[in-house]
């Protein structure tokens, strides 16, 4: 839901307006990173985790999500961290069953990275084969 990496400097390479405000070129510029996703316009619930609001991918405009960064400068561990997610996934729903624990508070803090409340509080249980 948050980059790990919350901000990035750039320079820019032209004059900018944004906002009515005039950036020279050469200044530098930080870019909230783990901003970007957070535009009710773009994903109407931005603080709830739905995967699915990915289902159609043509719906969410580019730049809209950069937990990696984007264009020339995405990060070269974007790839690696997406077959690890996966295969981690694939181990979990195979091999248990999991729930959230009974009364589990489905709150979460923003210190620094996002985590629940209370901690993930999961029962699991193995699948019997």
């Amino acid at each position: 839901m948050v980059p790990p990496v919350f901000t990035m400097m750039r320079k820019t390479v032209e004059d900018v307006e944004y906002g009515g405000y005039i950036i020279p070129k050469g200044w530098q510029v930080i870019h909230a990173a783990n901003m970007t996703q957070w535009d009710p316009a773009i994903f109407p619930e931005p603080g709830r985790f739905d995967p699915a609001q990915f289902d159609n991918a043509s719906a969410v405009p580019p730049f809209a999500l950069v937990p990696f960064g984007g264009s020339a400068r995405i990060c070269t561990g974007n790839e690696f961290a997406r077959v690890e997610t996966l295969v981690a996934v694939h181990h979990i729903v195979t091999i248990f069953r999991w729930k959230l624990a009974a009364g589990c508070d489905r709150s979460f803090s923003r210190f620094s990275l996002p985590y629940p409340s209370q901690g993930l509080l999961i029962d699991i249980e193995p699948i019997q084969k």
